[in-house]
């Protein structure tokens, strides 16, 4: 049998003869070139015409042999029988489009996000500033915990979190944010995605209904969709959500995740009125309310409203915090504080539904927060932010007039800049795109029949010598569009 084509160029670059030979045998194999029972050359024969040391031949035939491709008897090495699709009549190896996609769930579900890089572009919403890092007093907390870590750090994380840390986030919860947390009610998760997909597993059966803003959070959307819940969109208007009498008739929720705080990504503030009648309704409807305060610890005057969580007492809430804004995403850790009612059943369940880890990055973040160096970044950073923002809203004011309107400014790391609809915030993502900058549409966050036309500018990674140039760069790209289009940009119509 003439197998000299096992070796024939091109060889991959760096992979060595043995490996080569090996994958080559076993593609033959499993693409049916070489058919079943198909007796192979002895190893001395196979290594003398291949021109290779013999063991380079015993290798990939012990390694075919063990995975079950090969079988040696007394009479040779034979292709084994396998179980093979057959070959497809084009010459594309590539099974069908339709054969290998996700699940319709997953594809309902699925929204576009910006790629990955448009994270470190100006503008680009969420984005915190990685400058300010305190990068010095972080590496001495992590340099303790790893000197002090145990078997217990670099196994899986205890149920709930790093004892630790839910001590340190109830101390820092119950003085900075008024909520009386006690360690036990504060569950440590992989960030809010993971939150929220939680929520939608332990307190949700599959084909209940989470509400979710419109505009709002497309994450939420995405972990309620993905864990079998039916999404119905509920209007946010000036202050906030805003549910019909119709909502509640006709689309009764078991989850309801709202941003009160800092509605994102208006920006709007949910009245206290409003909010006392939400949990109202959510405890006549036997529903959880998921409150997102994603970024309340930013506020630009006085302190932050009273969060849904501590304004009842056995409220059906449960509370979302994260690090992703206060220090930086990749850190991958947040949070959820829930009523003593439901909070040891929803830790353990928890190890079920996930296994945790990051032990030696909370182990970490708990002496951070404990030694006061949180707290202290907390407090610079809202200086920095506020004064950033007032900047922006300046440098917006100078280039489309005082009259553009803007909103978001309460707190947070963003604002919104409302637009005409005779101009597209889309077309103008396209056009800032080509000028490296990374706003976002205030439709894409928006589900029909809602509409809303603005660009959402965050500000949090936009460094003060670099934010005229970037409004200069933002405002060529709405007034090229906006030409021959009667004016300037002046807020909603």
């Amino acid at each position: 049998m003439e197998l000299d084509w096992l070796l024939a160029p091109p060889l991959p670059e760096a992979m060595p003869r043995q490996r080569v030979l090996y994958l080559r045998l076993r593609e033959a194999i499993l693409s049916g070139r070489l058919s079943p029972g198909t007796l192979l050359p002895a190893t001395r024969r196979l290594a003398a015409s291949l021109d290779i040391a013999r063991n380079t031949v015993l290798f990939a035939y012990e390694q075919l042999t063990a995975e079950g491709c090969l079988q040696a008897d007394r009479q040779g090495t034979r292709v084994a029988s396998l179980a093979l699709r057959p070959a497809p009549a084009s010459s594309d190896p590539r099974p069908p489009a339709a054969a290998l996609r996700l699940s319709a769930r997953a594809m309902a579900a699925w929204a576009p996000e910006p790629a990955g890089e448009v994270a470190a572009l100006p503008f680009a919403p969420g984005t915190p500033d990685y400058g300010a890092f305190p990068f010095r007093a972080w590496r001495a907390c992590l340099e303790g915990a790893w000197r002090d870590a145990g078997w217990r750090q670099l196994g899986y994380a205890e149920h709930g979190g790093d004892p630790a840390l839910r001590a340190a986030l109830a101390g820092h919860l119950t003085t900075v944010r008024g909520l009386a947390v006690e360690p036990a009610q504060v569950v440590i998760t992989s960030g809010t995605q993971a939150a929220l997909d939680l929520c939608a597993r332990l307190l949700a059966d599959h084909g209940d209904t989470a509400w979710v803003e419109n505009p709002g959070y497309l994450a939420a959307r995405v972990a309620f969709a993905l864990a079998g819940l039916q999404v119905h969109d509920v209007p946010v208007d000036g202050e906030g959500v805003a549910p019909s009498e119709r909502d509640w008739c006709d689309h009764p929720p078991r989850l309801i995740m709202v941003t009160p705080s800092h509605q994102y990504p208006t920006g709007r503030v949910l009245p206290l009125a409003r909010r006392l009648a939400l949990l109202e309704r959510a405890r006549q409807a036997g529903a959880w309310i998921v409150e997102d305060d994603y970024d309340s610890e930013f506020r630009r005057a006085g302190p932050a409203p009273p969060a849904l969580f501590g304004l009842q007492p056995d409220a059906p809430v449960v509370y979302v915090g994260t690090f992703s804004k206060t220090l930086y995403p990749g850190l991958r850790l947040g949070y959820l504080v829930l009523p003593h009612a439901i909070a040891g059943d929803f830790a353990r369940a928890t190890v079920q539904a996930m296994r945790p880890g990051q032990g030696i990055e909370q182990r970490a973040l708990a002496d951070f927060i404990r030694r006061g160096y949180y707290t202290a970044h907390l407090r610079r950073m809202r200086a920095r932010y506020a004064a950033r923002q007032l900047a922006l809203r300046s440098a917006l004011k100078a280039a489309f007039g005082p009259a553009v309107e803007l909103s978001g400014g309460e707190a947070g790391l963003h604002l919104v800049m409302w637009l005409p609809e005779r101009i597209s915030d889309t077309e103008v993502v396209k056009q800032a795109a080509e000028q490296g900058l990374g706003v976002r549409a205030l439709s894409s966050y928006t589900r029909a029949p809602m509409r809303c036309n603005g660009l959402v500018l965050g500000y949090g990674n936009l460094a003060e010598g670099t934010l005229a140039d970037a409004v200069r760069q933002l405002a060529r790209a709405v007034r090229s569009l906006s030409a021959g289009k009667n004016g300037a940009v002046r807020g909603r119509p």
